[in-house]
């Protein structure tokens, strides 16, 4: 059976949300990142990256990245939907997918959560948490307008759409960026769906 590794609040809740579109059986195993378990032997030997999300398949393989992750399930799950049926649409979901996790999350998330992987000077960190900041907020802004005239970034719920969720629910719970209003119709729209709810509800978080 898949197996789910995650941390609650990490980009893992977009694989989880994911996971529960398709509605077929999985489980899940908490990593607890805030005690290091991560770094445990026995999750190393699993994601030797030791992070997560890792996806363990029924074949015991296990893939790791956001972005692979939600290619593999999309695609060996094509029941679900999880990509449009167009060449166009498969595109532009892969396109907004990679710049919310390589740029918002990569560039301007982690410069606010850990300044001190950019900077090893303590007096850098303010500057660079700025700076994260600034590369969020204005990623938020170049999607929004993406979302112009939309329910959903390719047009119908896609895996971008569970990558841009856990980029909003960041900005809403963790680092207070407002989001334009169109992610904020966004995010409310998916707070409403029933594998949100579930993915929520599993990793015990509020929104």
């Amino acid at each position: 059976m898949t197996k789910l590794y995650y941390s609650p609040g990490t980009c893992a809740l977009g694989v989880h949300i994911l996971l529960e579109e398709i509605g077929k059986p999985y489980e899940s195993q908490l990593i607890n990142i805030r005690t290091k378990e991560q770094f445990d032997p026995k999750y190393v030997e699993i994601n030797p990256k030791s992070k997560v999300p890792a996806l363990q398949r029924d074949d015991g393989s296990v893939l790791t990245e956001f972005p692979a992750i939600a290619f593999w399930l999309a695609r060996a799950h094509p029941d679900s939907k999880l990509l449009p049926d167009d060449l166009e649409g498969q595109v532009r979901s892969l396109e907004a997918m990679d710049y919310l996790v390589a740029t918002v999350h990569m560039q301007g998330f982690v410069r606010m959560l850990r300044p001190e992987n950019f900077a090893p000077n303590a007096a850098d960190h303010d500057a660079v948490k700025a700076r994260g900041r600034d590369i969020f907020a204005k990623g938020l802004e170049l999607v929004d307008r993406t979302l112009a005239g939309k329910n959903y970034l390719a047009g119908t719920f896609s895996i971008a759409d569970a990558a841009l969720f856990y980029i909003e629910f960041w900005a809403a719970t963790r680092v207070s960026v407002p989001l334009p209003d169109h992610c904020q119709a966004h995010y409310e729209r998916l707070k409403s769906r029933s594998s949100v709810k579930r993915a929520l509800q599993a990793q015990e978080l509020t929104v």
